[in-house]
C-alpha cells in the first residue's frame, strides 16, 4: 500500500541532498568547529558556508543569523532574554492567541513572573486586526511576538504592517518573529519590516530534525539563556551541531519559492473543490490563508477516530499542532468555532512532494470514514 504523507506542517521528509550532506559531515568532516587543527578548520568552514546560505535566504547578514536545536528553543531565547534585558523599561509584552506552544507557554512563565501580557484576539480569518496592535503597543511595551503563519490553519498576518506600528508607537519594543511555517513558503525580509528577531526551523523545509536558525538583528541586546563556551558570540554557546546545521544549509539551496507555492496553490484548490463535493465536512482555513495547510472538520466524527481510520489506509495528517499531543486547539477556539467543529478538525498540510494522487486517497479513505466510523451526537 503507498504512502500519502499530508503532515508537512508537523514535519517534512528529509531532502536526499540534505542526508547525503549530515551523512559526509558526520564521517568525513567530523571534527569540532571549535578546534583549532585542520579537521576543525574543515568543520568551522561549513557552518561559515551555512550561516551564509541562511543569512542569504532572509535578506540579512551572515553573522545576525544564530544556530539553536529548533523554533522552541529560539522562541525561548528571545522571550526570556529580551524580558530579562528590558525588565528595567517596562512590563509589557504584546502577543496574539494564536502562537505556537513554545510562544504561548513562555508567555505564561513571564506571566507568573510579573509581566503583563496581551493576548490579540483574531478575526474570524485568524488574522489579528491592525488596529489591535495600534491600541495595545504602548510606551511600556517591552516585546511584541507574531507569528507569520499560523501552524493549524495557514492564517498570514502582515509583519511588514505590524512592524511600522510597532516601532512608530514604541521604537524602543523588541518586535520578534516565528517564522517556521512561513519559511521556504514566503518571501522573508525581517530587516526591512523592522523586525528584530525571526526564527526559523529545519525540519520544516526538508532538512533534519533538532536544528534552526536565530536572527538577531546587530545591536539588539538580549540576556542569554546558556552559559559555557565562546560559540556564537556567548548568544547560543556550546559545540554547534555541524552535520545537522549544514544539513539544513543544503536544504534551504533548494528552495524555489515562487514555482512551490504555484503548485501547492494548485494542490490546494483541488483539494477544496473535492472537499466541497461532501456535504458533511466544513472547511476551518479561509481562502486566504496559506495555500500549504488546510484545516477542516467532519461533522460527527472525533478527530482522533478520524486520524486513525486514515492512518490504516496509510494516509497521514493531524488534528492540530503536533506539539498539542491531541489536546483541544486552542487556536480554533480563539477563531471562536463550536466545540463540535474543533474536535472534528483535521489539518492537510502540503509539500512540494505531494501530488493529486495523495488528495485522492485521502478523499477516497475520508469518504468510506463518514459512511463507517461512528458519529457522536
Amino acid at each position: 500500500m503507498a504512502e500519502h504523507y499530508l503532515d508537512n506542517s508537523a514535519t517534512t521528509v528529509t531532502c536526499e541532498s540534505a542526508a547525503q550532506k549530515a551523512l559526509h559531515m558526520m564521517t568525513v568532516e567530523y571534527g569540532n568547529p571549535s578546534s583549532l587543527h585542520k579537521k576543525g578548520l574543515s568543520a568551522e568552514l561549513e557552518l561559515i558556508k551555512a550561516k551564509e546560505v541562511i543569512a542569504s535566504s532572509l535578506s540579512v547578514d551572515a553573522d545576525e543569523i544564530y544556530f539553536t536545536s529548533g523554533s522552541t528553543e529560539s522562541n525561548n531565547t528571545v522571550l526570556f532574554g529580551v524580558a530579562d534585558a528590558k525588565k528595567r523599561s517596562g512590563k509589557k509584552i504584546v502577543t496574539t492567541a494564536i502562537e505556537h506552544s513554545s510562544v504561548m507557554e513562555a508567555c505564561k512563565k513571564l506571566q507568573n513572573d510579573g509581566f503583563e501580557v496581551v493576548y490579540l484576539t483574531p478575526d474570524a480569518d485568524g488574522v489579528v486586526p491592525l488596529t489591535a496592535f495600534e491600541e495595545a503597543v504602548d510606551k511600556n511595551t517591552i516585546l511584541v511576538a507574531v507569528m507569520a503563519v499560523n501552524n493549524e490553519i495557514g492564517s498570514i498576518q502582515n509583519i511588514e504592517r505590524i512592524g511600522k506600528i510597532v516601532k512608530r508607537k514604541n521604537p524602543d519594543a523588541h518586535f520578534h518573529c516565528d517564522a517556521v511555517q512561513a519559511y521556504g513558503k514566503l518571501v522573508l525580509k525581517p530587516k526591512k519590516w523592522n523586525v528584530d528577531s525571526l526564527c526559523v526551523s529545519s525540519h520544516k523545509v526538508h532538512g533534519p530534525k533538532g536544528v534552526g536558525a536565530l536572527f538577531l538583528k546587530k545591536g539588539v541586546r538580549i540576556i542569554p539563556l546558556l552559559y559555557g563556551g565562546e560559540q556564537q558570540k556567548k548568544v547560543r554557546p556550546g559545540t554547534e551541531c555541524a552535520p545537522l546545521i549544514a544539513s539544513f544549509a543544503t536544504a534551504v539551496e533548494e528552495f524555489d519559492i515562487v514555482k512551490n507555492k504555484e503548485y501547492i496553490s494548485e494542490l490546494n484548490s483541488y483539494l477544496v473543490d473535492e472537499i466541497a463535493k461532501i456535504d458533511s465536512v466544513t472547511i476551518n482555513s479561509s481562502s486566504s490563508a496559506l495555500p500549504h495547510v488546510l484545516n477542516i472538520s467532519v461533522d460527527g466524527i472525533r478527530s482522533e477516530t478520524m486520524l486513525h481510520h486514515l492512518e490504516q489506509d496509510e494516509i497521514y495528517v493531524s488534528s492540530s499542532s503536533a506539539c498539542a499531543k491531541g489536546k483541544k486547539s486552542y487556536v480554533l477556539q480563539a477563531l471562536g468555532l463550536p466545540d463540535k467543529l474543533i474536535d472534528s478538525s483535521l489539518r492537510i498540510s502540503f509539500s512540494k512532494y505531494n501530488d493529486k494522487t495523495d488528495i485522492d486517497a485521502f478523499i477516497n479513505s475520508l469518504k468510506k470514514g463518514i459512511d463507517t466510523l461512528a458519529k457522536t451526537k
